[in-house]
C-alpha cells in the first residue's frame, strides 16, 4: 500500500520547548528554597520545645505536657525533613533511575507514626496523673499562658507558611511537616483555653480532658499521614491523575478527536515518586503505519500528558489496531484510497 506521510502536528501538540517557569523544578533555587523552609521549621520546633518544658515545669499541667511532647516529635520530624528534602531533589542514577522521590513518602510515614507515638504517651501520662489526683500547679499559671500563647502564634505562623509552600511545590515533606504544625498550633489552642479555665474555676479536671482531647487529635493526623505516605509507597492509583490522563486520552479518539489520532488506548498505570509522576499506558493505530508516524504521534500524547501533570515521565507503547469495525482506521483507508 502507498503510504502517505503523516500531517504536521497542529502547534498546540507539537512538541516544544516547555515553559520551565510554569513547572515545578528539581534546580538547586527550588531546592534550596525549600531546604531553607524546612531549616526554619527545625530551629523553631527547638525553640518552642524549650519554651513548652518550661511551662510545664512551671505548672505540671497534663494539657501542657501533652502540647510539649508533641514538639519532640515535632523536632525529630522536621530534622528528617531537612535530609528529605535534599534527597529528594538529587536526580535519578544508575541505582535509582526513578529518582530519590520516594523519600518524601517514608519522612511523611516516619512523622505520622512518631505523632501517634506521642499520642499514646499523652494517654499514659493522664491516665497516671489521674491515678495519683495530680492537679496543676496554679501559682505560676499567667507566666505559662503568655508562654504557650507565643507558641501557638508562631506554630500557626510557620505551619501555614510550610503546608502552602508543601502544597505549591509538591512537596509531601513539607505538607506532612507543615499540617503538624498547624496541628500543634490547635494543641496550643486547646491548651491554653484549659489554662484559662482552670485559672478562673479551680477546675482540675479540665485540664485532664484537654490533654485527652488533643492526644486523640493529633492521633487522627498521625494515622492520616500514616495512610497518605503507605498509599505512596504501595503505588496506590491517584484517582484525580487517572481522570485527567483517560481525559487527555479520549480527546485523541478519532476519527472526531483533536490531533494526533490513534484508535483506542487501555493499560493506563501511573504511579509516584514524591512529587514526581510515571505514567506508562499502551495506544492503539492502524497496523499500516510506518514506525516514523507511530513514534510521532505517541510522542505528541506523551508531551501533552507530561505537560499537563507538571513535572512526570509518561511513556507510550504503540500496538497495531485489530478491530476489524475500528472507524478511525476506516477513515484512514478512505484517505489513502483518495489520495492514492
Amino acid at each position: 500500500m502507498h503510504y502517505n506521510p503523516p500531517p504536521p502536528l497542529a502547534s498546540a501538540q507539537r512538541p516544544v520547548e516547555p515553559n520551565m517557569a510554569a513547572l515545578p523544578s528539581h534546580s538547586p533555587q527550588s531546592s534550596r528554597a525549600e531546604l531553607r523552609a524546612a531549616l526554619l521549621s527545625l530551629g523553631l520546633s527547638l525553640v518552642l520545645l524549650v519554651v513548652k518544658f518550661v511551662a510545664y515545669f512551671l505548672t505540671r499541667s497534663n494539657a501542657v505536657f501533652s502540647d510539649a511532647l508533641e514538639n519532640i516529635v515535632n523536632v525529630l520530624g522536621s530534622g528528617f525533613a531537612v535530609y528529605a528534602i535534599a534527597l529528594a531533589h538529587r536526580p535519578a542514577d544508575t541505582d535509582h533511575p526513578y529518582g530519590h522521590g520516594k523519600i518524601e513518602f517514608f519522612s511523611a510515614g516516619l512523622e505520622g507514626g512518631m505523632i501517634l507515638l506521642a499520642a499514646v504517651l499523652i494517654v499514659g501520662k493522664v491516665a497516671v496523673a489521674l491515678y495519683n489526683h495530680q492537679a496543676p500547679n496554679t501559682a505560676k499559671l499567667d507566666i505559662a499562658l503568655m508562654l504557650m500563647t507565643a507558641a501557638f502564634l508562631l506554630n500557626g505562623a510557620v505551619g501555614l507558611f510550610l503546608w502552602q509552600i508543601g502544597r505549591r511545590r509538591g512537596s509531601l515533606t513539607l505538607e506532612a511537616d507543615g499540617t503538624h504544625l498547624l496541628s500543634d498550633a490547635f494543641t496550643s489552642a486547646v491548651v491554653i483555653l484549659a489554662l484559662v479555665i482552670v485559672r478562673f474555676t479551680g477546675w482540675s479536671w479540665v485540664d485532664s480532658a484537654a490533654a485527652l482531647l488533643a492526644a486523640a487529635y493529633i492521633g487522627y493526623l498521625g494515622l492520616r499521614l500514616l495512610r497518605r505516605a503507605t498509599a505512596g509507597l504501595m503505588d496506590e492509583q491517584d484517582l484525580a491523575d487517572q481522570k485527567l490522563l483517560r481525559t487527555i486520552l479520549d480527546s485523541h479518539l478519532g476519527p472526531g478527536g483533536k490531533q494526533p489520532l490513534i484508535c483506542s488506548y487501555h493499560k493506563v498505570r501511573l504511579r509516584h515518586s514524591g512529587r514526581y509522576h510515571w505514567v506508562d499506558f499502551h495506544i492503539m493505530m492502524p497496523a499500516w503505519w510506518e514506525i516514523h508516524r507511530a513514534h510521532q504521534v505517541a510522542s505528541g500524547i506523551e508531551y501533552e500528558i507530561e505537560l499537563a501533570l507538571g513535572e512526570g515521565n509518561a511513556t507510550a507503547h504503540v500496538e497495531p489496531c485489530i478491530d476489524p469495525d475500528c472507524p478511525y482506521c476506516r477513515a484512514e483507508k478512505q484517505t489513502a484510497a483518495r489520495t492514492s
